[in-house]
């Protein structure tokens, strides 16, 4: 591989590795400043990616961070797209999981009367 096929437009990297379903929306990212090349917010699409460069960019609601371990020929399958990049991106604890560990258990008949005590209140008192 010569030098000039390990350079590749940001844009078409990022819908190569399948991190956006269209190269139009992986633009829309890049040129909206939502994109970060080894820190650097990038803001052209055009911008050269590198073999060992880290993007930093948000998807649905998740930072990722990926290290670039080669370019792309085509847009294949996931597996294959798989093989472009290493995810660095730290492993994050569910919050379901995490607020069922911490949720307070309000004891029967204690606070606010719940939706069921409420109705089973209105009732007895025939409204």
């Amino acid at each position: 591989m010569d030098s000039e096929n390990l350079i590749q437009r940001i844009d078409i990297w990022l819908w190569y590795a399948r991190f956006f379903k269209t190269r139009s929306l992986a633009t829309k990212m890049v040129r909206g400043g939502k994109v970060r090349v080894n820190g650097n917010i990038c803001k052209k699409s055009s911008h050269s990616i590198h073999i060992g460069d880290v993007l930093t960019f948000t998807r649905a609601e998740q930072i990722l961070i990926i290290k670039i371990i080669d370019v792309g020929e085509r847009r294949g399958p996931a597996p294959e797209a798989q093989l472009l990049y290493e995810d660095l991106t730290p492993l994050k604890v569910e919050t379901s999981k995490l607020q069922r560990e911490f949720s307070v258990k309000r004891d029967k008949g204690k606070g606010r009367p719940t939706k069921v005590d409420r109705r089973a209140i209105d009732k007895l008192m025939d409204r």
